[in-house]
């Protein structure tokens, strides 16, 4: 493979060398435990707080003790929703919507396997959660209402802000899945009237293996899992604090960098002009402006999307059919399905998605080789061939 083009930055990214010179210390020579009464577990434990800082200022938290460190978003979603739950035990009722990330999704069909009533919210054709609905769901049963921020198979934006006033004035918890939004978009927890907010770090060029969850101050919750004074008992275990530090320096930077958004979607605006140019069978999933300015879903009729993957793959350009955490399933995306996307485009979806370490020049080079890569597909489809035998085709 002679040059890699990486556009599969909704899956993971690279981590920033600022993020990795921030990191080394703390393998060889900061490696104390903060929670040591000695003054070399103390240094760590004032690096954790720094670290705790430059994710609040990122999320637009009051406080950093409002930040908890986990392992994962996914852990992040399980310990928001369920330690909600936990607390208000006679209250069985919980909405989500139906384009959710499977830590959501798949934790509200086995909260329905164990008694409780989940509703998934609708969204329309653009793929914007359905607020209305969302509005009339609601019952003096509901325990927590769950929604994403940004979609990570389309990067469409849902109205968090509308929903988080709504549910105030309710005093009903509210929980975001925020993983595709910070980092990408500004995001400020107090104007979103949130709770409970979940975020990765290896989404915005930090570490895997390590997440964060606000918890807004007098939130009350049940832990997860039992053990230590970490993370304020909510999240027990010696912290990853290589990890945590890298998170913190990711944090400060994503914020720094939010000004090169306009960049980054203007390359992805630049990929999609080209692919509706050249490529005839190819159609635009989500809505136009309401989605995060790195993500572009498209989809080509009559082709496979994982062969079309696979094809771009031995030309180095790294694209995705999905959510990383379910892209080795072959049932059709959940999301374009809930967008009542017909199945010979949901089949043949694509998600381009960027960073600001895309260049031009990757985008140049995407848009030389994808139409071609189409083209000798669309040769071997037999729904191509199909389609052409009955003249549906230009």
């Amino acid at each position: 493979m002679e040059r890699v083009v990486y556009l599969d930055n909704n899956a993971t990214t690279m981590v920033a060398p600022e993020v990795l010179d921030a990191m080394l210390p703390f393998f060889k020579d900061r490696y104390g435990n903060p929670s040591s009464m000695h003054s070399f577990g103390g240094l760590v434990a004032k690096d954790m707080l720094r670290a705790r800082e430059q994710v609040a200022r990122l999320l637009g938290a009051d406080n950093d003790f409002e930040i908890t460190f986990t392992g994962t978003a996914t852990e992040s979603d399980n310990i928001a929703i369920r330690g909600i739950l936990g607390y208000y035990k006679e209250k069985k009722h919980v909405i989500t919507s139906t384009t959710e990330h499977p830590a959501v999704l798949n934790l509200c069909k086995q909260l329905e396997k164990e008694g409780y009533r989940v509703t998934f919210v609708p969204v329309g054709s653009d793929g914007v959660v359905d607020v209305e609905f969302l509005k009339n769901s609601v019952t003096e049963d509901t325990a927590i209402v769950s929604i994403m921020h940004a979609n990570n198979e389309t990067g469409v934006i849902n109205p968090v802000e509308e929903i988080g006033a709504f549910l105030k004035e309710r005093g009903i918890p509210f929980h975001v899945d925020g993983v595709q939004a910070a980092g990408k978009i500004p995001v400020d927890v107090n104007k979103i009237n949130c709770d409970l907010y979940s975020i990765s770090a290896h989404k915005f060029h930090g570490p895997k293996g390590v997440g964060a969850l606000y918890v807004r101050k007098g939130t009350r919750m049940r832990p997860l899992i039992y053990g230590g004074h970490q993370e304020k008992g909510r999240r027990p275990g010696t912290e990853n604090v290589s990890g945590v530090v890298g998170m913190g320096k990711a944090a400060e930077l994503a914020l720094l960098h939010l000004k090169d958004m306009p960049k980054v979607a203007a390359l992805r605006d630049k990929l999609q002009k080209g692919i509706l140019e050249k490529i005839k069978t190819a159609s635009i999933n989500g809505a136009i402006e309401k989605r995060t300015p790195n993500t572009l879903n498209a989809s080509f009729e009559f082709i496979e999307g994982e062969s079309i993957l696979l094809y771009l793959d031995r030309k180095g350009i790294c694209v995705s059919t999905g959510s990383a955490c379910s892209s080795g399933s072959l049932e059709p995306s959940h999301v374009l399905r809930a967008m009542n996307i017909p199945f010979s485009k949901i089949h043949g979806s694509v998600r381009f998605s960027l960073s600001r370490y895309t260049t031009e020049e990757d985008i140049d080079y995407t848009l030389q080789e994808l139409p071609g890569v189409i083209e000798t597909l669309l040769t071997i489809s037999p729904f191509w061939d199909n389609e052409k035998k009955v003249g549906k085709i230009f």
